[in-house]
Order: C-alpha cells, then sequence, then structure tokens
C-alpha cells in the first residue's frame, strides 16, 4: 500500500489569517474540479483499467491527489485559525462558521457540498482518460482564478505548485492515452468496451 510522510509535499506556512480567501481557496478542497473529486476520480478509475502500467499511473496521481488535498486543507485552516468573531463577522464568514465553526469542510467557493457527482468513472477507458484530462485543465484554470484574486506570496507559492502539478498530470494523462491506443486493436477494443457496438465493415 502506501507510506505516509507525515510532511506536505509543499511547505504552507501562512502568517496573515484571511477568511475571505479561505472560501475562495475553499473550493480546491471540495469543488467541482477540487482535489477530492480529483482522487476519487483516479482511485476509482483505476479498477476498470486493463493496462497495468496506465493503472498504476491512475494510482500514482490518484494518491498525489490526496496529498493536494492535505495542503488545501492546511491553507484553509490557517487563514481561519485564531479568527475574532468580528473578523468572522466582517469577512463573511458566518454562515460558515454557523454549521462548521472554522473546521475544514468539503465545498465550493459557492457553498455548494461536494458530492459524488464532482467526478466522473465511465469504465471506458478512453472516456476516463478524457476525462481525467479535461479534470486536470479544469483545476488549473480554478487555480489560475485563484492566483489572480491573491497576491499574498505565502499563499500563491504552495497554489502556483498545485497548478504545475495539474499541468503535469495533464501531460501524464496524455502519454496514458498513447499507451492506451497503442494497446488497443479491434478485438482487444471491445473485449474492454462491451457496449459498444462493432462495425464489421471497420474490421480491416
Amino acid at each position: 500500500m502506501w507510506n505516509y510522510e507525515k510532511r506536505l509535499q509543499f511547505p504552507v506556512n501562512i502568517k496573515e489569517p484571511n477568511a475571505k480567501l479561505a472560501q475562495v481557496i475553499i473550493s480546491q478542497y471540495g469543488g467541482p474540479d477540487g482535489e477530492m473529486g480529483a482522487s476519487m476520480r483516479y482511485l476509482s478509475q483505476r479498477y476498470s483499467m486493463p493496462y497495468k502500467e496506465v493503472a498504476g499511473l491512475l494510482t500514482d496521481i490518484g494518491t498525489e491527489e490526496l496529498g493536494h488535498l492535505e495542503m488545501v486543507a492546511t491553507i484553509v485552516h490557517q487563514l481561519t485559525r485564531n479568527l475574532s468573531m468580528e473578523e468572522i463577522e466582517k469577512s463573511g464568514f458566518a454562515n460558515y462558521y454557523v454549521d462548521h465553526t472554522i473546521g475544514v469542510w468539503p465545498q465550493a467557493a459557492g457553498g455548494v457540498p461536494f458530492n459524488a457527482c464532482e467526478f466522473q468513472v465511465k469504465g471506458d477507458i478512453i472516456t476516463d482518460l478524457h476525462e481525467d484530462m479535461a479534470a486536470e485543465q479544469k483545476a488549473r484554470s480554478t487555480y489560475d482564478n485563484i492566483l489572480r484574486l491573491i497576491k499574498d506570496p505565502d499563499i500563491c507559492e504552495p497554489i502556483k505548485f498545485l497548478r504545475a502539478r495539474e499541468v503535469v498530470h495533464y501531460q501524464r494523462f496524455g502519454e496514458a492515452l498513447r499507451i492506451t491506443q497503442d494497446h488497443l486493436n479491434s478485438k482487444n477494443f471491445y473485449a474492454f468496451n462491451p457496449g459498444f457496438d462493432r462495425c464489421e465493415s471497420c474490421d480491416n
């Protein structure tokens, strides 16, 4: 299984709390393109991936996304710890506070709770890999949006690291798609994708 190192993949040391920024960043914890959905997507998809090297990649990236989830949770925690009630009220954090105090809870920036609809597992190996590539680009876009809103280097540096990993993951899923397409010929494609109707005239 996994060996857990009790340190973050990239250090997070935020000096000044800011609940307004926490409400933005929390979207990458439990939002539609966040790290929770990413980890669940890849760690679930690996079971229907017939090629060991690609299943291993899904496991590797899915596990890394759990580390990214830990980083985002740490950022949100450090931005909300030791807040006074006055700061909570002024920052617009009161609604969240009523339900969760300052606990880290998965939701989008708009307040929508995380649910399993945030990620897809189709069981079709080509579809799933295209989903994964799109998911990495959507996460990259979200981090771009966060970086447009935030200037504090203590926050920006770990966010930049996370954004860079989305780009790497996109590239690795592109490689996985090429590996998968190389494996697939007409015979084993339909064996692993029984939902497709075989086109006899295409079997040359």
